[in-house]
């Protein structure tokens, strides 16, 4: 049996440092960066040694690499223009960023939450999958990732209840490796919401903020990720589920607790992983992500290292100390402590992987918004679409210039974002600012703002490492 560690494993989502350069847009229109007072990004040293950083480099090709896949591609969903598109997913966007606000608030009381594990696949964090081998011999699934849940979980055989998916289910009893948990033992304990079953088997209930949920027995199997099979990881096998899930199979928990996919694996991995999520815009190479398994050489010299955060009141969740925003080099006026996290659970700024549009505090998102449009001069207008309500007409443009946004973290990690992450097409060459108000304290920072960087996670250190260039 595999032992789990209990120490704090991370996934976190943010944005590499730009120069000034013209930037290739997945459309016709090319932006120039605008930044008056030459803003460099200040890289923090790496918490790791050289000779780790080593080790990381050398070790490599043997760690488990999966293709990160973003849903319309698993779905085969087709849309009648790309603002439909667009709609679709700022209506996913809204419902998930309005849940977080609840989830991650002092006022969603812990009884309330009971034994729930929270993630909300259908308010947009099934944004992305991988495909997972389940078993031996190994069944191929394809499994939403989620950085908001620490549960991993497939549909099984025999389904009293289940939904539909683009798999087989899963049938344990044609896997030589499938172990089933007893309820006296220390996982089951660990898992909120377990119970004894029938024969003393460790049953489990997960639900889900949006109605979904999945019910099952507990078990030790063997995950085949990328080629590399990786023994007594436990697992839940669901035979009443129910919910929007978009034809995967599962759920990959790649939460900040033990009993997700990053809490449970040992020594190989090393508590580190890295990812790289694929551009979706129009041209661009869609399903092309990647997630890496342990120390890669996705470390590189001059990476800027970020520290991490953790709320006691959800701490499957992962936050960073934002303490400011830039517009073109210029550090926005902004109160002290907009995006602290208190005490009590409040504020902060949470990482997300479901959530495609950075919300800010309505006094930082107002800031922010007019110092890019006051930047950009004359560009023409557009209406707003939905929440986007920054929008530019730029069909009658080969390139344009934009000012940079930079973000500026505790022990003063200057981060600067890329162009291509500041803007989402919204098709007919109108082009919108991939911010929002937040309807709370709290701010999301999304996977726009992701999109094509190199992003490292060390846990064993606390902190995330950008690298130089994207991927």
């Amino acid at each position: 049996m595999q032992q789990l560690r209990t120490n704090a494993n991370l996934l976190l989502f943010l944005f590499v440092s730009a120069s000034a350069l013209i930037v290739s847009y997945a459309s016709p229109v090319r932006f120039h960066y605008v930044n008056p007072h030459n803003l460099t990004t200040t890289a923090t040293a790496s918490p790791a040694s050289s000779s780790s950083s080593s080790a990381h480099r050398s070790g490599s090709r043997s760690r488990p690499s999966l293709a990160l896949l973003h849903r319309d591609v698993i779905s085969g969903t087709t849309y009648p223009s790309r603002q439909h598109a667009v709609l679709g997913l700022v209506a996913r966007d809204n419902a998930r960023a309005e849940y977080l606000g609840r989830r991650l608030s002092s006022r969603y009381l812990p009884n309330d939450l009971g034994s729930e594990v929270v993630s909300g696949l259908d308010e947009g964090s099934g944004e992305y999958f991988v495909r997972v081998g389940v078993g031996s011999p190994p069944t191929e699934q394809y499994l939403v990732v989620d950085s908001g849940s620490d549960v991993i979980w497939v549909q099984c055989r025999p389904c009293g209840q289940c939904y539909a998916q683009a798999d087989p289910l899963f049938d344990p009893a044609a896997s030589s490796s499938f172990s089933g948990v007893s309820c006296g033992s220390a996982i089951c304990r660990m898992l909120p919401g377990s119970g004894c079953g029938d024969a003393g088997r460790c049953d489990y209930k997960v639900s889900y903020g949006d109605g979904s949920y999945t019910k099952g027995v507990l078990a030790l199997e063997t995950l085949t990720i990328g080629g590399t099979a990786v023994k007594g990881i436990a697992i839940g096998c669901g035979h009443r589920n129910s919910g929007l899930f978009v034809g995967a199979a599962g759920l990959l928990g790649l939460g900040w607790g033990p009993m997700s996919l990053v809490g449970q694996l040992g020594g190989a991995a090393g508590g580190a992983f890295s990812y790289c999520l694929a551009s979706r815009g129009p041209g661009s190479n869609a399903g092309a992500g990647s997630l890496i398994l342990g120390r890669t050489e996705a470390v590189p010299a001059g990476a800027v290292w970020v520290p991490l955060l953790r709320n006691a009141q959800a701490p499957s969740f992962y936050y960073v100390g934002l303490t400011g925003i830039g517009v073109g080099g210029e550090r926005l006026p902004l109160q002290d402590g907009l995006f602290q996290l208190t005490e009590d659970g409040d504020g902060g700024v949470v990482m997300d992987t479901g959530t495609a549009v950075t919300r800010l505090p309505q006094e930082a998102y107002a800031a922010l918004r007019d110092a890019f449009a006051g930047d950009v001069g004359g560009l023409p207008r557009a209406p707003g679409v939905s929440l986007l309500d920054t929008c530019y007409d730029l069909s009658g443009y080969s390139s344009v210039r934009v000012p940079t946004v930079s973000f500026y973290f505790n022990q003063g990690a200057v981060l600067t974002l890329p162009a291509r992450n500041l803007l989402v097409d919204v098709g007919g060459g109108v082009y919108c600012l991939a911010f929002a108000p937040s309807s709370s304290g709290l701010s999301i920072l999304g996977n726009i703002q992701q999109e094509g960087i190199q992003i490292t996670v060390d846990s064993t250190t606390g902190f995330v490492g950008f690298g130089p260039n994207t991927c």
